[in-house]
């Protein structure tokens, strides 16, 4: 029997990525004033249709807030034409998947169907627009939903370190500063009555945006668009509410920590501002930091925190966009044991200045942000939900080309300006675990530190962006 090493050719050279750009869409706007982006994406038989309506969060009435949430969820419960139950058969059986949920700037509703059933689907999706008539049943079983969510998020460390931080940060007249789906108080008012109102107030097509991605030939798109939509009327003089300004709270610059006796884990939030995506330095190098200071193993906060020190699974950080403005913001959790030398390890890291940055860790982050970047918008979902969101922000798709073009090109330089353009301001850092730990958070000599038994208001956990407007 030959003992003979198999004979092993070179090692092939990795060849830089052909050029990309992120798909240009065919553009209308419907009779109706709905804006429509139209991305022909051959072999992706399974469409994705998006669509987003300007309605922030801040023009819920104070009283009931959370009733966006609660109507985006009902959306699909029942109209006027067909029960919740009747309207689950429906999609069911044309394997229509229809989904709606809320966001800082609007509510977005997700629809998934395979090209043969589209006009089913059309049809269905503006009977949920314009004839949802949220039985009094539904609606309150979705209100109690929501507060057994509420109550799981109270359990939950990361979604209380969560509402900390938002009520910690912002101030407290901003909407920002309050959980998205609304407080166990604001929520437990809400009647059908509130739900059909702000659902005639609000969703209408006026600034609206429809992005519809996939396998589009042979498909009379234009045509099918405006036969269906045609019924959901625009309203002349409507103007959305303006979204929050996120703005920061005087004292956010402090430590707060709330008090789980016995917990054998701290949760961290630290968070500080950030840049919207019109910042003058362009985003792409913000992508490039996030990557290259908390958005791998390999990165600046888990080569330290977790490879060379064993105190956390893993802690992520990176800039993260919304209606006005940015945040930096690191989250993860550690060993009860170590939260002290946890906190004081990661406030030195994120304490460097651009100059700190070394020119190998940026290459290799913008290297990985520009490489895998058509991985991320390879599929239709993606691109839809991309679309829609550069749209509700005022930007056009191009943004995203433009974002990777400047990564390949970016210059050290660049980005170090970046980094040192939002740092200055004390760190916001929440903390959720044993109060033990806050005598050595003190010695620090990091600020202020408040110790809170639970939260200040029984309340849910801030809507989170991922969740609800898909953003890429």
């Amino acid at each position: 029997m030959s003992t003979a090493a198999p004979a092993v050719g070179p090692r092939p050279e990795v060849a830089e990525p052909a050029p990309w750009a992120f798909p240009e869409p065919e553009r209308f706007v419907l009779s109706n004033g709905l804006s429509v982006q139209a991305f022909d994406m051959p072999g992706q038989h399974v469409l994705s249709l998006q669509l987003g309506v300007p309605a922030p969060l801040a023009g819920e009435p104070r009283e009931v807030e959370g009733v966006g949430l609660i109507m985006a969820r009902c959306l699909d419960l029942g109209t006027t034409r067909h029960t919740a139950d009747e309207m689950a058969e429906l999609l069911a059986r044309k394997g229509i998947a229809l989904h709606a949920g809320v966001g800082e700037r609007a509510v977005l509703v997700e629809v998934d169907t395979i090209s043969r059933n589209l006009p089913d689907a059309l049809d269905l999706l503006v009977e949920c627009l314009t004839e949802a008539d949220f039985p009094e049943a539904e609606v309150r079983r979705e209100v109690r939903r929501r507060l057994a969510d509420i109550g799981q998020d109270r359990a939950d460390p990361a979604s209380l370190a969560a509402l900390e931080f938002i009520r910690t940060y912002f101030d407290p007249a901003d909407r920002a500063s309050r959980p998205g789906g609304g407080s166990r108080e604001t929520v437990a008012r809400i009647t059908a009555e509130d739900v059909r109102a702000y659902h005639a107030a609000t969703l209408h097509p006026d600034g609206a945006v429809l992005a519809v991605a996939g396998d589009l030939s042979g498909i009379a798109l234009h045509e099918l668009l405006e036969a269906a939509l045609a019924r959901w009327p625009s309203r002349p003089g409507h103007r959305p509410a303006e979204a929050a300004r996120g703005t920061r709270a005087p004292d956010a610059g402090r430590i707060v920590l709330v008090d789980r006796p016995g917990a054998v884990q701290t949760e961290l939030h630290v968070g500080g501002p950030g840049p919207s995506r019109t910042d003058p330095a362009g985003w792409g190098p913000y992508q490039v930091l996030s990557f290259a200071v908390g958005g791998s193993p390999q990165a600046r906060i888990d080569s330290v925190l977790r490879e060379e020190r064993g105190y956390t699974y893993g802690i992520r950080a990176g800039f993260r966009h919304r209606a006005h403005g940015g945040l930096f913001l690191a989250s993860g959790s550690v060993r009860g044991e170590v939260t002290v030398e946890a906190v004081e390890a990661l406030l030195d890291i994120l304490d460097l200045r651009g100059s700190d940055l070394t020119d190998a860790e940026l290459a290799h982050a913008a290297g990985y942000q520009a490489r895998t970047a058509p991985g991320r918008f390879a599929t239709c979902e993606a691109v839809a939900g991309e679309a829609v969101s550069l749209a509700l922000d005022g930007l056009e798709v191009d943004f995203v080309s433009r974002t990777v073009a400047q990564i390949r090109t970016l210059e050290p330089e660049v980005a170090r300006a970046a980094w040192d353009r939002h740092r200055g301001e004390p760190w916001t850092v929440v903390l959720v675990g044993d109060a033990q730990h806050a005598a050595g958070i003190r010695a620090l000599g990091r600020g202020r530190v408040d110790v809170v038994t639970q939260p200040r208001e029984p309340s849910s956990s801030p809507m989170r962006a991922e969740d609800a407007e898909a953003p890429r």
